[in-house]
């Protein structure tokens, strides 16, 4: 598939910001935290993740009904981008040696926020830059390629810290540093190229109409019917998705121990995750426009499934790179597929707002999968017990989903 300016660019941005969720979320900031002497745990970041999300989730449909007026995307995405690049810029400048933690944990807080802010109107843009024949493919090569161009100044960034010392910040730093820059470079393209075609008219008193119109869709969107029934399965499938993402590392600790695990091991492990989501993001694309969209999301929740009774069964450290590959062959195509069937069946005009709906019940879910994940552990004793508390997430999301009309395989467009 030829891809045109508008799309090509619109995937750069995902190639950029991919940078930031692997080397700044997963991998860097939670080992530079637990260098700070006067940090109780390096678990305590989980607290400053969940605010950052609760704030985005808040925030996410009034950004998103304010950004559907004519000329304002961008000027949203560009802020929320800027303020991204700048605050993971900044974490390069804060020393374990400084005991500043509350000083990194603002920067950390505004990068997040910086990042999925930008992320809603960077994913509305899907319906401006390409048509629905096409959104599926569209979609898949932005989180496939996001995934393999993350490796890049992720693997750098990795040798740095290695020939460094594992033990010695500079090296992180310099990789806040390399992500900062990514992440910058390749925003220019999506800022030059991309424009927003679908809006709704300029109108007198903007900022409480925006909230007006906010509120009138929040009481009709059970009128969508098709929009939220799949809201309800991705709540809860999109879950034990980002649970999964965010808990494979402690979970392994947990089972195997932390001697099992050094830190580059468990690097490399989120490497491995990345290199091999590539391929299988772009083969979920084109697989869905033979089978559709409907049969890959189906058959991402099953792996998802398998990888949830495979994690039970682990008991070296081979088998956690078997169980990254698995979650790699599905992460990408699932994130993807479920970003372009939502923009199909959505009012293009109001893809901000509706977008902002889909953020809120994607923010949300990822509150709940590693609370049940703990408070699992905690009440048994048993952390393998914990990953096959989060099946039931992906079954009721998969029988939910099943419930959705299947779509005309020729255009793509979901039917009732």
């Amino acid at each position: 598939m030829k891809l045109s300016r508008e799309e090509r660019s619109w995937i750069l941005y995902d190639c950029g910001n991919s940078a930031y969720s692997l080397a700044v979320t997963t991998a860097l900031l939670p080992i530079v935290f637990g260098m700070f002497n006067n940090v109780n745990s390096s678990m305590d970041l989980g607290y400053f993740n969940s605010l950052a999300s609760i704030i985005i989730a808040v925030l996410s449909p009034i950004l998103g009904t304010l950004a559907d007026y004519k000329d304002k995307k961008k000027r949203f995405f560009l802020f929320f981008a800027l303020i991204g690049i700048l605050s993971t810029l900044s974490l390069a400048f804060v020393s374990p040696d400084s005991g500043q933690w509350q000083l990194l944990i603002l920067f950390y807080v505004l990068s997040a926020i910086g990042f999925a802010g930008s992320n809603i109107f960077y994913d509305s843009f899907l319906v401006d830059v390409t048509n629905d024949d096409r959104m599926d493919k569209v979609s898949s090569r932005g989180f496939a390629y996001g995934y393999i161009a993350s490796v890049i100044p992720f693997g750098i960034s990795l040798a740095l810290i290695f020939f460094m010392g594992m033990d010695k910040a500079i090296g992180y730093q310099i990789g806040f540093i390399m992500t900062a820059l990514w992440w910058g470079l390749l925003t220019i393209p999506m800022v030059r190229d991309v424009q927003q075609r679908y809006y709704v008219e300029p109108e007198p008193r903007p900022v409480l109409n925006s909230f007006k119109r906010l509120a009138q869709t929040f009481k009709q969107i059970r009128n969508y019917k098709i929009v939220f029934v799949f809201l309800i399965a991705y709540f809860c499938y999109i879950d034990g998705v980002d649970t999964i993402i965010k808990m494979v590392v402690p979970y392994a600790t947990a089972v195997l121990g932390a001697d099992a695990l050094d830190t580059f091991t468990l690097l490399g492990i989120l490497l491995i995750i990345q290199i091999i989501a590539f391929p299988f993001a772009i083969l979920y694309g084109n697989l869905a426009k033979k089978y559709s969209t409907r049969a890959l999301i189906i058959t991402g929740i099953i792996t998802y499934i398998v990888s949830c009774v495979a994690a039970f069964l682990i008991s070296s450290v081979w088998h956690i790179f078997i169980l990254g590959a698995l979650i790699g062959s599905a992460q990408g195509g699932i994130q993807a597929l479920s970003r372009s069937y939502f923009a199909k069946i959505i009012p293009k005009e109001n893809s901000n707002e509706f977008f902002g709906f889909y953020n809120i019940f994607g923010k949300f879910a990822a509150i709940l999968g590693p609370f049940i994940m703990s408070i699992t552990t905690t009440v048994t004793g048993n952390a393998k017990l914990s990953i096959l508390s989060i099946i039931p997430l992906f079954v009721i999301g998969l029988l939910v989903f099943l419930t959705l009309p299947k779509e005309q395989k020729s255009s793509g467009e979901v039917i009732g």
